[in-house]
């Protein structure tokens, strides 16, 4: 129980919601040990059940009319991976652990009675969806057709290192392991595609990447490499 409880304090914060709903919600919830490469669940699927990011990552993704994966959202700890549900709709997207994490899965029911009576909880879970509305719109600018595909991933790996990225000696590094295919599948495009757009970051002294570690050197001269006209 006492994981399950400092769980909830990892996604919901010290005062997300009322403590009454959050001993309620531990004693419903369950804990997930997930390897990488597993699926909580798949786009179309119907479930009953919001899962959420306690340690590790997940991806967020759709399949194209071409059956190419595209990256919507790489979560980490403390995330909300799917209140979408709480609609009872099926699932938009699919998801998939991308480093080996904890989940931490709430009953659907359960919340959705928490929340005609905890304003904190109606209030937590509205932001929430709103930070991911937020993050479409900014993805939308990032990907018109006018630009270019370096700056659509400098801009992505941007974001990584804001989102990811731990200060060192030599710039930011982004701490999640990434591989050029996945790398290519947040973008919408191909790996050969994504291979020559990294060697030019690359070239350009804007990216370092060995072992599917990226290094930023430089996140401000990144920035406005991505903001260029």
């Amino acid at each position: 129980m006492k994981e399950i409880e400092e769980s909830l304090r990892i996604i919901f914060g010290a005062d997300g919601i009322r403590q009454s709903s959050r001993e309620h919600l531990a004693r419903y919830s369950v804990l997930l040990e997930m390897k990488k490469g597993q699926h909580l669940y798949r786009e179309r699927e119907e479930i009953v059940t919001v899962y959420a990011v306690v340690s590790g990552t997940a991806a967020l993704y759709k399949m194209n009319s071409m059956g190419e994966k595209k990256v919507i959202f790489v979560l980490g700890k403390g995330s909300l991976l799917n209140e979408e549900v709480l609609q009872d709709l099926p699932e938009p997207v699919s998801c998939e652990i991308m480093e080996s994490a904890r989940i931490l899965a709430i009953p659907r029911k359960q919340l959705l009675a928490l929340m005609e009576t905890d304003a904190r909880l109606m209030r937590f879970l509205f932001f929430s969806q709103s930070h991911k509305v937020r993050r479409l719109y900014r993805q939308l600018k990032n990907t018109t057709n006018a630009t270019r595909g370096e700056k659509k991933m400098a801009a992505k790996l941007w974001k990584l290192a804001r989102d990811y990225g731990k200060k060192e000696e030599g710039g930011v590094r982004i701490c999640l392991k990434l591989t050029v295919t996945q790398l290519a599948d947040m973008l919408g495009t191909k790996r050969e595609t994504a291979s020559r757009q990294l060697k030019v970051l690359v070239e350009q002294g804007l990216v370092r990447y060995d072992r599917n570690t990226f290094v930023i050197p430089d996140t401000d001269v990144l920035n406005r490499y991505f903001k260029e006209e």
